[in-house]
Parts: structure tokens; sequence; C-alpha cells
């Protein structure tokens, strides 16, 4: 082998280790904020309270998120170039999600709940708890299928 071939395929080597790590970062960071980290929140805290410190720590979640995720597209693009195979096509996927959580999703259950000011005070059905609950509804559902697909990358070849 040349001593160019050695650099590229020592490169590929770090990029696909890059790569292993973000999504291992991705879908560890998921797991540890959705299973973990909230949950408890809510169980410690009155809804109010929980419900701002995990409104405060969204905007970091989503960037961390979506960090992991370019970064690993573009290593799992570097090292196997554009191919329709599982693992790329989980990628956008995730990415689109965690797009649509972060530029869509909370910037509006965050005006909701600047709108609504009390969730322990408001009654549950009132149109925008209501409204609340179904954006919730929806990225719980985005958050659970980014942390499934996660976990298919970290397990597959």
């Amino acid at each position: 082998m040349t001593q160019a071939a050695n650099l590229i395929g020592g490169n590929m080597h770090y990029l696909d280790m890059l790569y292993r790590l973000a999504i291992s970062l991705w879908a560890g960071g998921n797991a540890i904020f959705t299973l973990m980290l909230t949950p408890i929140l809510f169980k410690t805290e009155s809804r109010d309270i929980a419900g701002r410190i995990v409104g405060n720590l969204f905007p970091g979640y989503f960037r961390w998120s979506l960090v992991c995720g370019l970064i690993a597209i573009i290593c799992r693009l570097a090292v196997h170039g554009l191919n329709l195979k599982l693992a790329p096509i989980l990628l956008v996927i995730m990415l689109a999600l965690t797009s649509f959580q972060a530029f869509y999703v909370e910037p509006r259950a965050a005006d909701l709940k600047r709108q609504i000011g009390s969730f322990e005070t408001t009654a549950k059905d009132h149109p925008l708890r209501k409204e609340f609950s179904k954006l919730h509804g929806v990225s719980a559902v985005c958050n659970l299928t980014v942390l499934v697909g996660g976990v298919l990358l970290v397990v597959l070849p």
C-alpha cells in the first residue's frame, strides 16, 4: 500500500469512529434526557417548576442533538459515500425529526407555556393546554423515534 492509501484508510477509520461516537452521544443524551432526567424532575418538583427546568434545557438539548447528527451524517457520507442503505436513511429521518422539534415544536410549545402561565392553575380542558398537549405528544413520538433510530444505528454495521 502506498503512503497516500495508508493515510486515507487511517482517516476513514477515524471518521468511522467519530461517526459511532456521535451516534452514541446523540442516542445516549436522548435516553438520559427522556428516560431519566425528565421523569425525575416531574416526580420531584411541581409541574410548573419541572416544566420550566426542562424548557430551559431544551435549546441546548436540541443543539447537542443537531450537532451530533450532523457530525454523524458527514462522517457516514465521507466513509461510505451516498447510498440508500438503512443507516443513512435513518440518519436523515432522525435529523429531520430533531430539526422539526428544534425549530417548530419547541418554540411553539415555549410560546404556549408562556401564554398558559401555570399548568397547575389552568384547567386541563383550556384550549391552550389542549394545543400544548398535542404538541407534547408529537414531540414525544419524534423523540422516541430518534432514540430507537439511534439505538439501531449503534448496533448496525
